[in-house]
């Protein structure tokens, strides 16, 4: 029997950084009228969705960007897209930047029913980019300075959403969708949708090498194609998109299903919505043949993947 899901990516375009909160919030909440109207039940919206990607500019103060960080949620500012949820019957997927009460900062996703009610948090795990100004990069990227590392895990809640009595859920945010950790932590609590925001630039900047532009968005979509397929489960990557503040992020927001495959993708460098029907019971077949982890996992032989972070150079072969 089908269980569908009607899931929209709800793709942002740029967030200038003198655009207030008030500014996006109103260009999410037509998004979600719009993925409504096409018969959404769940709206998925993109990493740090409610300012420009601040992590790009220094502050040699740290607090300075506490401006940036939300201290509550819902807030004055957020609250009517809680509303609108309301009023629409969706649920919604939010990345936020949070400070708690304790003044620890985060770079963190929540899941919010048709009720307002926020059922899931989590905070981003791997982290990437530097903790201090690199004068070698023309662009910044300024996580491990801003946020610290997640302390929730990768959690997995079962709970109804849409016409469906029970939708086993998990996130993941942004650089998480390259690990393919991530991914299995959440396989292996029987994820059924994983829902992933992301800002991504179209140019690697850490003068490192270099990267073909094309190659950014096939690898993101190699990441999240590979995650869905390798787990059994329906995936939505969410991006912003175009040119804010005057470094361009490459978009391409896909919806995939539990074979690997593109439902969905935008085309634009702009807000856009793309919607896909998802029918969970896909996920069966994946997770009860090839990828039947309790047959065929073997946890003895992974003992490295987490007794070492660094990679080891192998012993040298002697003839």
């Amino acid at each position: 029997m089908s269980r569908i899901l009607t899931v929209a990516a709800a793709q942002l375009g740029p967030i200038q950084k003198a655009e207030g909160r008030d500014v996006a919030v109103a260009r999410m909440v037509r998004l979600m009228e719009r993925a409504h109207a096409r018969g959404a039940e769940l709206v998925v919206f993109p990493e740090l969705a409610l300012t420009t990607f601040f992590p790009r500019h220094f502050n040699a103060d740290r607090a300075e960007a506490d401006r940036w960080f939300e201290s509550a949620m819902p807030s004055n500012e957020t609250a009517p897209l809680f509303a609108a949820a309301k009023r629409l019957n969706v649920g919604f997927h939010l990345g936020y930047a949070e400070r708690t009460p304790e003044g620890r900062h985060f770079n963190t996703a929540i899941l919010v029913n048709p009720a307002g009610q926020i059922m899931l948090k989590y905070r981003k795990i791997h982290l990437p980019g530097h903790a201090e100004f690199d004068p070698r990069r023309a662009v910044q990227h300024l996580e491990k300075r801003y946020f610290e590392v997640g302390d929730l895990g990768f959690p997995v809640i079962r709970a109804p959403m849409g016409g469906l009595d029970g939708v086993n859920m998990g996130m993941m945010i942004c650089n998480d969708r390259r690990w393919p950790e991530a991914w299995r932590v959440l396989g292996l609590q029987s994820v059924e949708l994983v829902m992933v925001g992301y800002n991504t630039p179209s140019l690697n900047q850490a003068a490192a090498g270099f990267e073909a532009h094309h190659l950014r968005v096939f690898h993101s979509h190699l990441s999240v194609q590979a995650g869905a397929y390798q787990n059994a489960t329906f995936a939505v990557a969410v991006a912003k998109a175009g040119t804010e503040d005057g470094n361009e992020l490459f978009g391409h927001s896909i919806i995939v299903n539990p074979q690997g495959e593109i439902l969905a993708q935008a085309t634009s460098w702009d807000d856009e919505v793309i919607v896909a029907d998802c029918d969970l019971e896909a996920c069966r077949l994946g997770r009860t043949t090839i990828f039947a982890f309790d047959k065929h996992r073997r946890p003895e032989a992974y003992t490295s993947i987490t007794a070492q972070t660094g990679a080891v150079e192998p012993p040298e072969w002697q003839g």
